[in-house]
């Protein structure tokens, strides 16, 4: 059996795709169609209704280029459509290489579009986002493309189950803490937890997955946090970003590259709040690629979302934006909750590891 085989499988399964299910499936990139086509094909011998869009990320950089702004800030009206009318959505995104120059105004704009439809997307049905590795992406990087598709694949085709009863076990142990505190060269960040849940992702939502999140306090984030190094975001590039926050806002930012897009992004409602705290706990998926549905899966790494919160959380903040920021405590990080430390580097407390007898 193919591993796109396999994957589809999985997809379909933890979906529910069975008789009569109405499939929504886009496309990103030419790159992923096998992935599409092992899909579309599943769908089909259970009984579901599959319907393909190609949602290219090079169309949304002519628009970048051309279209109106009240055009930009629109949401899809097929993309939107399409969620309206499925039960099930799989998203499968190839990693394309970043534009040489991106207008940052512009690009906050065209995100918040994009927001309309994925509010619609996890409001409305049941979800999957891939992120298939592509060798332009490799090079882009300067990592060989087979380390990146071994590390797709057991990150992505991994032992869920196993996993979430893993994962089960963390998020009970962290419903528990109060303050969880991120602490490395220029950031020490302290993020109020208390009476908020956590909850696991192991193989449903994201593919490569494995990581717990929470929705801290809305006004509890203070401190400041640096993510060195370049990644991208809606295929702009931002580097050496660093984020001060006052009672759970973002007030001051820097970055030696986007910083005009970073400032666009906090101009949306709710965007200078922590919607999401998550950790990695992914072992499988270990290169740093820039990307951020990757990066974020990998045990050792740390993330917060700006913007909109997850309800099931408890979380409060409601925005157009989502944004996930990854950093990586691996070369000289540290993770602490509460007095338990669960990173230091690249040593990790046997809970979040797994390893716990």
């Amino acid at each position: 059996m193919s591993r796109w085989r396999e994957l589809a499988e999985h997809l379909a399964t933890v979906n529910e795709v069975g008789q009569g299910t109405k499939v929504s499936v886009f496309a990103t990139t030419s790159s992923v169609l096998d992935a599409v086509d092992a899909f579309v094909e599943e769908v089909y011998r259970r009984g579901g209704v599959p319907q393909v869009l190609l949602a290219e990320e090079r169309y949304d950089r002519h628009a970048l280029a051309h279209a109106s702004e009240e055009v930009l800030r629109a949401a899809a009206p097929l993309e939107l459509a399409s969620m309206e009318w499925a039960d099930v959505h799989v998203s499968f995104r190839g990693m394309e290489p970043p534009a040489a120059e991106i207008d940052g105004a512009r690009l906050s704009l065209q995100r918040e579009g994009k927001g309309v439809v994925s509010t619609a997307r996890w409001q409305g049905t049941r979800w999957t986002l891939v992120r298939i590795p592509t060798p332009e992406w490799a090079a882009l990087v300067g990592v060989p493309q087979t380390q990146l598709e071994q590390e797709f694949f057991a990150g992505t085709l991994a032992d869920w189950p196993a996993h979430r009863a893993h994962l089960d076990r963390l998020c009970a142990e962290l419903d528990t803490v109060s303050t969880v505190r991120i602490l490395d060269e220029d950031t020490d960040l302290r993020l109020n937890c208390a009476g908020r849940t956590w909850v696991p992702f192991a193989g449903e939502a994201n593919l490569p997955d494995g990581e717990v999140a929470t929705a801290p306090v809305e006004d509890g984030v203070d401190g400041h946090i640096t993510f060195p190094g370049t990644f991208w975001f809606g295929g702009a590039t931002i580097t050496d970003l660093r984020l001060e926050f006052e009672a759970g806002r973002v007030e001051r930012v820097s970055a030696t590259r986007g910083l005009d897009l970073v400032e666009r992004i906090l101009e949306a409602d709710g965007a200078r709040r922590v919607g999401e705290l998550g950790i990695g706990t992914n072992p499988h998926v270990q290169t740093m690629t820039g990307d951020l549905l990757i990066d974020e899966k990998i045990l050792g790494t740390v993330h917060i979302a700006l913007g909109r919160s997850y309800p099931q959380c408890g979380g409060k903040n409601e925005s157009a934006i989502h944004w996930d920021i990854v950093k990586d405590l691996r070369p000289s990080g540290r993770l602490e909750a509460d007095a338990r430390v669960l990173i230091d580097r690249t040593t990790y407390d046997p809970l979040l590891a797994g390893q716990e007898s």
